[in-house]
């Protein structure tokens, strides 16, 4: 949906929330007049979201707030980040990946890369203990979807004797750079692709004068511990909420806009997390 030329997305089930599609790469220059356009237009949603990307974490609207805390890497320069930023265990794992003979290097989304990210893909059904989204794709679909923003941003692939066992989209977005969709062969996560991947968006960063590599939302368990090993710090970004219905209203009231994993205490998050990964593996057999 576009409203204002601008790509409107529309999410969840009982709550329908309205943001914008792109909304990690763009600002929201003026949101008085797309809200008033979303509201005239009466689209199917309860509530219109948007925030302020990195590095405005000043609240600049009057709207109902809340902080987004963001993982992000602080980008001085890569001899910086690396001896100051990491800690040992993310250091030895970069100089590992080199020993083992792993190289970060930029690539062109040319048929043969495409190939090995279809494999990477294709290698297992789940990843992080669920349903992987991606597996099951063919070359066509994932050549399809990889270019829809070649204007803005870099492929970054991490090879071991000439084969894809890894890759990073980066996708550059004003003062940040932002690693989507980060994945490895699980067949060679001995050798530490990942964190050769990071090393290289990190020195990417610094060559083009990026002052922030944005690791996605701050999160726990292995993949937060992971960023923060890796230089990531807590910043906190200002996302608002404007009701749309009488059912936004009553949402935002009583906190139902972010679904019932708010309400539930972490331990029990945790808890459901390690029971839904048994589930899986045991239903895929591995």
């Amino acid at each position: 949906m576009q409203i204002n030329n601008i790509e409107i997305s529309i999410r969840g089930r009982l709550i329908k929330t309205a943001r914008l599609k792109e909304e990690w790469y763009e600002d929201l220059e003026n949101p008085e007049s797309l809200i008033s356009q979303i509201k005239k237009n009466k689209i199917k949603a309860d509530i219109f979201t948007f925030w302020q990307r990195l590095p405005e974490t000043k609240p600049k609207y009057s709207y109902y707030m809340e902080w987004n805390s963001l993982a992000a890497i602080p980008i001085n320069s890569f001899e910086h980040w690396f001896e100051k930023q990491i800690n040992s265990g993310a250091r030895k794992a970069i100089r590992k990946a080199k020993k083992e003979g792993v190289i970060a290097k930029v690539a062109d989304l040319n048929d043969e890369f495409v190939k090995g990210v279809t494999t990477i893909f294709n290698e297992t059904p789940i990843r992080q203990g669920r349903p992987y989204s991606h597996y099951g794709e063919n070359f066509e679909t994932v050549k399809q979807e990889f270019s829809k923003n070649l204007d803005r941003c870099d492929f970054i692939g991490a090879y071991y004797n000439d084969e894809l066992i890894g890759f990073i989209q980066l996708g550059h977005a004003g003062k940040c750079a932002i690693p989507f969709g980060m994945v490895s062969k699980i067949e060679h996560r001995d050798k530490s692709p990942q964190n050769a991947l990071v090393a290289k968006a990190v020195e990417i960063c610094d060559i083009k004068q990026i002052p922030y590599l944005l690791y996605g939302y701050w999160s726990r368990g292995g993949l937060g511990d992971f960023k923060r090993h890796n230089g990531c710090i807590k910043m906190q970004v200002p996302r608002y909420y404007i009701p749309l219905t009488i059912k936004g209203q009553i949402a935002l009231k009583f906190n139902f806009h972010h679904g019932i994993s708010i309400i539930l205490p972490d331990k029990l998050i945790d808890y459901m997390i390690t029971l839904r990964t048994k589930w899986y593996s045991r239903k895929y057999g591995k």
